[in-house]
């Protein structure tokens, strides 16, 4: 198998060998990233194979500074945002004079029941979209209020409140499926 480096100066020089072990070597990676915004597998391919095209044709301007496979996340990332910004899939609405309140509830209690990561992932993927795209862009793939900002033409101040939504909404919905369990294992 060929080093990366030498992968990745082929298909700077557009070696149909080359692209096909970059695809092989990171696809199932971006594939997983495409997954966290969409509703199905097959729209998740397009955007990986949509991905894909841009990546072959921009990676000239990969100067081998910092991580390829973060350099491809951020491609396969842009690709999927621009097309919501294409088809107007999300409304954002600007919350940034609205303030949060927190709840003051202790979260520190060894006896309350453990979730798993697949349960929070299924809450994550409940929230409402505008929430959803920033807290995983945030969260997930640490883009910053003003990356976000930019990405999704919105101020960095709704960017926060969505944020902040997307926390407290998910802090609710924690809550109240830690008293469910809770109240079933005392059913047992």
């Amino acid at each position: 198998m060929a080093k990366l480096e030498e992968i990745i100066d082929g298909c700077k020089e557009g070696k149909r060998d080359a692209q096909k072990h970059l695809y092989e070597m990171f696809s199932p990676r971006l594939l997983a990233v495409c997954l966290r915004y969409t509703k199905n597998r097959m729209e998740a391919e397009d955007y990986l194979h949509e991905s894909f095209i841009k990546i072959f044709d921009k990676i000239g301007q990969f100067e081998n500074k910092g991580s390829l496979e973060g350099w491809m996340r951020r491609v396969t990332v842009n690709t999927i945002l621009e097309s919501f910004r294409k088809t107007s899939k999300y409304q954002f609405v600007d919350e940034s004079g609205i303030t949060i309140v927190a709840d003051n509830e202790e979260a520190d209690d060894q006896d309350e029941p453990e979730m798993g990561l697949g349960e929070i992932y299924e809450l994550v993927e409940q929230l409402p979209e505008r929430y959803k795209l920033v807290f995983k862009l945030y969260i997930l793939e640490r883009y910053t209020h003003e990356e976000i900002s930019k990405q999704l033409g919105i101020s960095v101040g709704t960017s926060k409140s969505n944020l902040a939504r997307a926390r407290q909404w998910l802090q609710k919905r924690i809550v109240k499926k830690k008293a469910e369990m809770e109240k079933s294992l005392w059913e047992i």
